[in-house]
């Protein structure tokens, strides 16, 4: 079993070797066991049930979520040799009686479907008689009470054990805390399941977090040095995704907003130019995101704080999912915090209300960290790290630390005096003694604090406010419109009774040093001619260019310089169906490049 595995993962996928747990998870399910397998973005969770797939004797079904994932997945395979199809309902009435057709001829490896479909009695009862040898839940957290809302049909995935009680099932997520596992396994009934938890560890992936100041700006400027890289920018509404994406356009950053929002035409259209490499950014709420197999975006950006850690992980783990190095941005400010913290209260059930404030305050304090975010991250997961990960913004620009007691001093006196007219920006106007007319009417000009800190910016001063925020010096008042307060223990600071330590303010993500694993030895001119290549052949077959090779597949070129068909096997992610019908096209370009040097 092991070997015709080990040939399938060669020839089909490209791969010479199994990653951790894939193969454990694939000898378990040819042992009759039921499997979790909790595996990173990008971590070859698919590749557990499509190996068995090609070598069980019998059809594999895959319950997917999203019509874009299937199409998706079953492009890539179909480009691999293997014999996949979808039923969902942007097939043609034709291309649905061929797929049907196929099914009950038993020429099909593997069928994805939707809960919904194959929850229907009609359905099961047509695939009844047939030999269905694995069952695969994807995002399998979607099942789970504790996870992430979705449909009530992914709910119900637990009744298929009834039809097929001797099949063996596998459940696979990237998002998963030890509740959510538990609850996985208790809904869909698996049986004495083997349980794999891979690492959660994204190392190619740069964290960064900046105060969020006028974040629009903070976006396009990170974008800029991107060099014209996809990356996925989240926004928390459907107005502000409209916004921004209007402020990159004026900025001539090529995007589409994507959001429940807009139509169905439209989206589809977005997300379309997208995939193909023909857009550079998609700006969106969370509707975007979990049926993108897109292997090179490479940053994903929050302009918003998500609800949770499991969503910030899951969404920034669209990015480099093909091991190329990658960047992620959170833009944080407390009054967004704040009015979250508000949704909630305001919008959770008593039994739902700690569970939803737990998993934002641990949001917050990832957000909020002057220590390693992998680490945190990490740890919130269970998978604990010792040393630090030299890959984010703190490990690779630590803090410096000033004593700030003073410049607090500042701004607690002033918040102080202004008794109730309070809001950050407010504060800022009076700290830097700006000309605003609000000012006068209000005679706050002739308040001490008027002026006292005009040899700072606004950004400085907003990010000083956001510090002391932290340390509870100073809290929001969402009651009343966001308005700052102090609180007791600033009473000591204002006296001089304690230092104050501040972090001196970060405004950008610095690129003066690299991600910790960007390759070295990328000739970067031959990677750009084989990007087009690729990119070339992808129009032509009208499919995107990642499912013909990946950005890995093409460094890999760059630095192997295969020269025939052998050495190009060899290249990672190079199977025998893409040798034969892509091989000769990259060969070629590769030594008409190397002779003209």
């Amino acid at each position: 079993m092991s070997e015709s595995c080990a040939r399938v993962l060669k020839q089909t996928f490209g791969y010479t070797s199994f990653r951790e747990g894939q193969l454990e998870a694939i000898e378990a399910l040819f042992n009759g066991n039921d499997c979790l397998v909790l595996m990173p973005t990008g971590g070859g969770k698919s590749l557990c049930f499509q190996v068995p797939a090609i070598v069980f004797n019998g059809l594999t079904l895959v319950v997917s979520p999203l019509i874009s994932l299937m199409q998706d997945q079953v492009q890539q395979l179909r480009l691999q040799g293997v014999k996949a199809a979808y039923l969902n309902s942007s097939l043609a009435a034709e291309d649905a009686a061929q797929v049907n057709q196929d099914l009950q001829n038993n020429d099909l490896d593997i069928l994805y479907v939707a809960p919904e479909r194959l929850l229907q009695s009609y359905f099961l009862n047509s695939i009844k008689h047939l030999n269905i040898a694995l069952i695969a839940i994807d995002e399998a957290h979607c099942v789970s009470q504790w996870g992430h809302d979705f449909r009530k049909e992914y709910r119900r995935l637990g009744e298929l054990k009834q039809s097929f009680p001797t099949t063996p099932f596998i459940a696979l997520t990237a998002t998963a805390d030890d509740a959510t596992q538990a609850d996985i396994a208790h809904q869909l009934n698996l049986k004495t399941p083997f349980v794999f938890r891979g690492g959660f560890d994204r190392p190619n992936i740069r964290y960064n977090q900046l105060a969020k100041y006028k974040g629009s700006d903070q976006v396009v400027e990170f974008i800029k040095q991107q060099r014209g890289n996809s990356g996925i920018v989240y926004c928390n509404s459907r107005a502000k995704v409209d916004e921004l994406s209007q402020k990159l356009s004026k900025s001539g950053i090529s995007n589409g907003a994507y959001h429940a929002g807009k139509d169905t035409t439209e989206r589809a259209r977005v997300q379309n130019l997208f995939l193909n490499d023909d857009m550079q950014v998609v700006v969106a709420t969370v509707a975007f995101g979990m049926g993108i197999n897109k292997s090179n975006v490479r940053f994903v950006v929050h302009h918003d704080v998500p609800r949770s850690v499991e969503a910030f992980y899951q969404e920034t783990g669209r990015a480099g999912r093909d091991g190329m190095p990658a960047e992620a941005l959170l833009l944080y400010d407390e009054r967004d915090a704040a009015k979250i913290k508000k949704w909630i209260a305001d919008g959770s059930t008593p039994d739902r209300f700690e569970i939803e404030m737990h998993k934002f305050e641990a949001m917050q304090s990832f957000s909020e960290a002057q220590t390693c975010r992998r680490q945190i991250l990490l740890n919130y997961f269970g998978d604990s790290r010792l040393e630090p990960c030299g890959n984010c913004d703190i490990c690779q620009f630590p803090p410096k630390m000033f004593d700030g007691t003073i410049v607090a001093q500042k701004v607690l006196s002033c918040i102080y005096r202004l008794r109730g007219e309070t809001s950050a920006q407010h504060v800022i106007d009076v700290l830097r003694g700006k000309n605003v007319r609000k000012i006068f009417d209000l005679k706050h000009n002739e308040l001490s604090t008027y002026g006292i800190g005009k040899d700072e910016s606004d950004q400085y001063w907003h990010n000083v406010i956001q510090q002391l925020i932290h340390k509870g010096l100073i809290r929001i008042d969402m009651t009343l419109s966001g308005i700052l307060r102090l609180n007791e223990s600033a009473r000591s600071a204002l006296r001089g009774e304690c230092k104050v330590s501040l972090a001196v303010p970060k405004f950008k993500v610095s690129s003066a040093k690299k991600n910790k694993y960007e390759p070295s030895n990328i000739d970067t001119k031959l990677f750009a001619k084989l990007k087009y290549l690729r990119k070339q052949l992808a129009d032509e077959s009208g499919m995107p260019a990642f499912t013909i090779f990946s950005d890995a597949t093409l460094a890999e070129m760059t630095a192997k310089l295969p020269s025939n068909k052998t050495d190009f096997l060899d290249i990672t992610g190079v199977g025998e169906v893409k040798l034969e019908k892509y091989g000769q096209a990259f060969i070629g370009l590769i030594e008409d490049y190397l002779a003209a040097q």
